[in-house]
């Protein structure tokens, strides 16, 4: 059997997440915070949430980015993932991301 790979990648700012099909070698779904600010969330039609006037730390976000990925992958009828963390500690962001995924539905 199969699963698409959920792969990982941080940066200093930024958290990014993609399902990946690797007998293809595509990507199925693709999220990150990079268009967010400080004070708002991507919209629903930028494939986020508003939440209206309330700061988000980098760990808040990762986890809003994983719910989102959770989202689109569902939609999509993904059910079941492999978690690929890379060289990251499964700690922070990484976990965030994680908890968030599995919140919005997935299963790893």
């Amino acid at each position: 059997m199969n699963r698409p790979r959920l792969s990982v990648f941080r940066s200093g700012k930024y958290i990014y997440g993609q399902i990946i099909d690797d007998k293809k070698g595509e990507t199925l779904v693709a999220a990150n915070d990079q268009k967010w600010t400080r004070s708002k969330i991507a919209t629903p039609a930028e494939g986020g949430i508003k939440i209206k006037n309330e700061k988000l730390k980098k760990t808040e976000r990762a986890k809003e980015v994983g719910k989102i990925l959770a989202d689109k992958a569902l939609k999509k009828g993904i059910k079941t993932i492999v978690f690929d963390r890379g060289t990251y500690k499964y700690h922070g962001r990484v976990k965030a991301l994680a908890e968030g995924a599995r919140d919005g539905g997935l299963k790893f």
